[in-house]
């Protein structure tokens, strides 16, 4: 299955993309599940059942949200690809490098992301987003993927100069409108082996960045078995698993994203998140 969030006619829904067409599943069972979350915690049950009476919107010019807009936690993978770490410059490391975003510092699908106006180091971060479904604590390796609830594309989009003010990432990563993370969440049933699996960031419709899910550091079983032992992950919690070597900071001249520019995460078999660049309104 595929699911996503989205607003039609200023109502939050979510539902089931199914070709051309948004399946309002969530106005179908709208005093079962709150929304996605709700229904990602009650293990999708229903959804199926509710399809038939769920009315279709076009996907063209549907208002795309972040596919779970409101995750108890977003806790991200730094340097997780040896590319990065070696542009970087940053040692091997034993463990999985965490920071966290807030649920407000994010943006769905061909929403604008918004350079703000205290800094023009916008960089791009393609990777692939990983959606829990079954909450836990302690969770082993052996069962961690068991925990899935599907995966997504995110552009984990970072203002550079607040990242690096001090050691800490948290102020770079969380200024509103610079996570995107859409258009849409894919079951492990549909998706299949992630392993070969290419994710690839395009600015402008050049590569910026391409590799293979299986070359990360730190794999999602890893990901999910250290996360849960500092913290209960909770169903709709989400892991942004890291991103491969070339972002814009370590390139000579850097590469800062800029209004006018048109930036996509593509992960295969999986979906094409794409979103324009804008400056903050003043």
């Amino acid at each position: 299955m595929k699911l996503a969030t989205a607003a039609i006619d200023g109502r939050t829904t979510w539902g089931l993309v199914e070709g051309s067409n948004f399946l309002d599943v969530g106005a179908v069972l709208a005093t079962r599940y709150a929304d996605l979350r709700a229904a990602i915690a009650g293990t999708l049950a229903g959804v199926a059942d509710a399809k038939p009476k769920a009315a279709a919107t076009p996907l063209a010019g549907l208002s795309w949200l972040p596919v779970v807009p409101n995750p108890d936690k977003i806790l991200c993978v730094g340097l997780n690809y040896e590319t990065h770490r070696k542009e970087t410059g940053r040692p091997e490391v034993e463990h999985p490098t965490i920071f966290s975003r807030y649920s407000n510092s994010q943006t769905g699908h061909l929403k604008p992301i918004i350079r703000p106006r205290v800094s023009t180091h916008l960089d791009f971060e393609g990777e692939l987003a990983v959606i829990i479904g079954k909450g836990g604590r302690y969770i082993s390796r052996s069962e961690a993927m068991g925990h899935v609830a599907g995966y997504s594309c995110y552009n984990d989009g970072s203002i550079r100069d607040f990242q690096r003010h001090t050691h800490q990432f948290t102020p770079g990563k969380n200024f509103p409108d610079t996570g995107a993370f859409g258009p849409w969440m894919m079951t492990p049933d549909e998706l299949g082996e992630l392993g070969e699996l290419k994710l690839i960031t395009r600015l402008n419709g050049q590569v910026v960045q391409e590799a293979q899910i299986k070359h990360m550091i730190f794999d999602i079983p890893c990901q999910i078995e250290y996360c849960s032992t500092f913290t209960r992950l909770e169903p709709g919690d989400v892991i942004v698993s890291g991103t491969p070597g070339g972002v814009g900071a370590k390139r000579t001249p850097p590469l800062w994203m800029k209004p006018g520019d048109v930036v996509e995460v593509e992960v295969e078999k999986l979906a094409i998140l794409r979103n324009p660049v804008v400056d903050e309104a003043r």
